[in-house]
């Protein structure tokens, strides 16, 4: 066992847990103040279903020996899961580690349902994304059999397993939900927008510089290049938005910083400081321009999961087998010489979204059949805000009364 490495791991798991409250914050702050207890309250209690959920069998269909395509029961419960076992950091840390990476990745496509999904389908729905979406995906692409791995694709930290996933579950909710009835026409709280974006922005460096499992030198790499490109995916959205409207947006800022940290993710462990600009610019200009397209099309996305999650997540992905440095990560890119590592990427990418699409439309028409479930709210409750139909609670009371 490392002693640094363990330290390091036990405070990459905390930061990456920090970034499911981030995230609250900056959905919360996107939608109208009626709904915010509802939207924040959607990723508080991921906390709670997720954990239990990878504890007594999501860790062990995502990691369990099983075959290529699912893990079996073997460590059901965490069974056989001791303190003391593993190389490096105990058995027990990556346990702990890979949960938080559970808790976040269906958080991130409430933003595609808020103020109109119903609370009780959600907690619902929680475990069954998780069971069905989340572990066969995570155990393709991160368990030591999984067929995308033994393929050699490359996601560092959660390019596939987790942003797109997560983004094309968005498009099959925002498809299955339908449109809100009467959208906001601006954010109830940008100060939330900004404060969740800044702590998605610290926790994510638990969340990429982490994936090293290891407290060394490609931790560090990982976490320069994870900063390089929000940095820089940020400062393009800022620019970009300036040029349009003579004001440099700060919801434009904050959401663009998210861009290039979903980007660089699956880039981090193998990509130079470089490469993760270039990865951050390309994010801010091409996540940028899909919210607009999305937007055009009518699908009521609410707070732009896909243009932001999907699409960054499908850039990072690709962008990974360009700018690949084998002295970094092990592997060669395109710009190496190693143009074969692209149909692999291509492949990870395309089996990620088939899949999540499909499994993802297939739990939510079952849930909107199911009698007392259902996936919408009534029109009453949506009009009247879903902090109050939902949870009894208001976020903004004057001196305890209206």
């Amino acid at each position: 066992m490392d002693s640094g490495s363990i330290a390091w791991m036990l405070t990459a798991s905390a930061l990456v847990l920090l970034m499911t409250p981030g995230l609250a914050f900056f959905y919360g702050g996107l939608v109208r103040a009626k709904n915010v207890v509802n939207t924040i309250m959607y990723s508080f209690i991921a906390m709670a279903v997720a954990t239990v959920v990878w504890i007594l069998w999501g860790y062990s269909l995502a990691f369990g020996e099983g075959n290529p395509y699912i893990g079996d029961l073997s460590v059901i419960g965490l069974r056989g899961i001791g303190i003391s076992d593993g190389s490096g950091i105990p058995d027990l840390l990556f346990v702990v580690f890979q949960g938080m990476f559970a808790i976040i990745t269906p958080a991130l496509i409430t933003g595609a349902f808020v103020e109109r999904f119903k609370f009780s389908t959600y907690l619902v729905f929680l475990v069954l994304w998780l069971t069905f979406v989340y572990a066969p995906i995570c155990h393709w692409v991160w368990a030591g059999n999984g067929w995308l791995f033994e393929m050699g694709a490359l996601d560092f930290a959660g390019g596939t397993v987790v942003h797109i996933n997560a983004g094309i579950a968005a498009v099959a909710a925002a498809i299955m939900v339908g449109k809100r009835r009467n959208p906001g026409i601006e954010p109830h709280n940008v100060p939330y927008v900004v404060l969740g974006a800044g702590l998605l922005w610290f926790g994510w460096f638990g969340f990429n510089a982490g994936s090293e499992l290891a407290a060394d030198e490609r931790a560090v790499s990982a976490f320069v290049a994870t900063n390089a490109a929000a940095a820089m995916s940020a400062l393009t959205w800022g620019l970009i938005s300036h040029m349009r409207t003579g004001k440099m947006s700060a919801v434009g800022v904050a959401t663009g910083a998210v861009a290039g940290l979903v980007a660089i993710t699956p880039a981090s462990g193998f990509v130079g400081v470089m490469g993760a600009l270039a990865i951050g610019l390309a994010a801010g200009v091409i996540c940028l321009l899909a919210v607009d397209i999305i937007k055009g099309l009518g699908l009521d996305d609410a707070l732009d999961v896909f243009a932001v999650h999907g699409i960054g997540g499908i850039i990072g992905a690709l962008l990974t087998g360009v700018f690949a440095v084998e002295a970094i990560g092990g592997v060669a890119g395109v710009l190496e010489g190693n143009a074969g590592v692209m149909v692999t990427q291509l492949i990870a990418v395309i089996v990620t979204l088939v899949y999540s699409l499909v499994v993802t439309l297939g739990i939510l028409f079952i849930l909107d059949k199911v009698p007392g479930l259902g996936l919408r709210v009534s029109e009453r409750e949506e009009d009247n805000g879903l902090d109050i139909s939902a949870h009894g609670e208001r976020a903004f009371v004057r001196d305890g009364a209206d």
